[in-house]
């Protein structure tokens, strides 16, 4: 009786490899689909509104003062960096 060739090895060793990832995997998917509906369960999102966020612009359509100093200030200093 003649023993398997290497290939025929390689390659059974390589289906039953893809074959136990695939499963795993497939496992993967089920349990982390059961995981997030057992969690929506125990503790549902809750819709929060959010916070109205301030203007960096004024309303009157001028700039913000605060906002030009800190840009000034920081051109000033990346062209005193270059030189």
């Amino acid at each position: 009786m003649s023993e398997p060739s290497l290939v025929a090895q390689g390659l059974e060793l390589m289906i039953f490899g893809m074959g136990v990832v695939f499963v795993f995997l497939t496992m993967l998917v089920f349990v982390t689909n059961i995981m997030s509906k057992l969690v929506n369960k125990i503790a549902p999102v809750q819709e929060v509104a959010p916070a109205p966020a301030r203007a960096a612009v004024p309303q009157q359509g001028g700039v913000d003062p605060q906002l030009l100093k800190v840009l000034s200030a920081a051109v000033k200093e990346h062209r005193a960096r270059q030189k």
